[in-house]
């Protein structure tokens, strides 16, 4: 996929302790319609990693789903990946850029408006805000927003008159948010457990 096309508002942020477990997850939200999958398996070596997507790559192609890869540019760059997603402690969007070219959508993470501001100077595709609440996934969790935090941050983008890309809401996001989050300016969100705990509401999947 290239840019250019709509970036669907669900994001599955992939998880589990084992390629098993990854590939399962990712099997089930494909199958219930997700169109985009982000790779994020912090706990594999760099071949177990390139294993998996071995196997993952095809199977978004199958699937016409967007295929993101977590931090890793190299990987991103020998894949192909249609997106990366970088943290705020990851490699330099720039640089990122710089290897994989205007194609590939980059994504970053934010926590705060600086970071937020930062990201629109680094001129990512889209940014991962969050968490909007608590949430295991993540070890090291930055500072909770709630739904506050995201209604202070757009009002500081329109107080600046500060035009940005698409913003998700990262971190323990649960279904009874969307529309609220809708409301507050958030294009979409991204969520690992909650795409396997419960069915996803078909007028969500866009």
């Amino acid at each position: 996929m290239k840019k250019g096309k709509s970036i669907p508002r669900l994001q599955y942020i992939s998880q589990g302790l084992t390629e098993t477990d990854q590939l399962t997850g990712i099997q089930r939200v494909l199958d219930a319609g997700i169109k985009w999958v982000q790779v994020r398996w912090k706990e594999a070596d760099l071949a177990e990693l390139k294993n998996l997507l071995e196997i993952v790559k095809p199977l978004c192609q199958s699937y016409n789903a967007y295929l993101c890869i977590n931090d890793q540019v190299a990987l991103a760059k020998e894949f192909e990946a249609d997106a990366l997603h970088l943290g705020l402690n990851d490699s330099p969007i720039i640089q990122a850029r710089a290897i994989l070219g205007s194609d590939t959508l980059i994504g970053g993470t934010a926590n705060t408006f600086q970071d937020v501001k930062q990201r629109i100077e680094e001129k990512v595709d889209y940014i991962g805000l969050g968490p909007l609440r608590f949430t295991s996934t993540k070890k090291s969790l930055s500072p909770i927003l709630g739904y506050q935090g995201y209604e202070e941050i757009f009002e500081n983008l329109r107080l600046h008159e500060l035009s940005c890309p698409p913003i998700f809401a990262i971190g323990g996001v649960e279904w009874e948010d969307t529309d609220i989050l809708q409301h507050l300016g958030l294009y979409g969100f991204a969520a690992s457990k909650l795409f396997l705990k419960e069915p996803i509401p078909s007028e969500l999947i866009l």
